[in-house]
């Protein structure tokens, strides 16, 4: 059974791992789609927004209430996978830890 300083070392080591897994998180995109693609929007898996595409179609003012829809349905598509992408990093960073059994990070 390691010691007390074993396990401090070790979270330490895990806090330092999960800081730089966070930081690599925002450097990856994912793109969330509606309207079959009328609307995009690009997202990093951290859920900050970069981007917002609308085609030229949707730009009737006849068609505002939909566009409004349609973005909004994107932004969710693009937190969605921006959610599945952060878990799966986060999951492929934490399986390499030597951590104590049952020891449950802050995520």
């Amino acid at each position: 059974m390691p010691n007390f300083d074993d396990i401090m070392k070790m979270a330490q080591n895990a806090q330092a791992e999960l800081m730089k897994a966070q930081e690599g998180l925002d450097k990856l995109e994912v793109e969330g789609l509606s309207g079959g693609g009328l609307v995009k929007v690009r997202a990093s898996a951290k859920g900050r927004i970069i981007a917002v595409e609308i085609d030229e179609s949707l730009l009737a003012p006849s068609e505002k209430q939909m566009v409004e829809d349609l973005v909004a349905a994107a932004i969710n598509d693009a937190r969605a996978k921006a959610d599945q992408v952060a878990g799966a990093e986060m999951q492929k960073m934490t399986s390499g830890l030597p951590l104590p059994p049952g020891f449950k990070m802050p995520f």
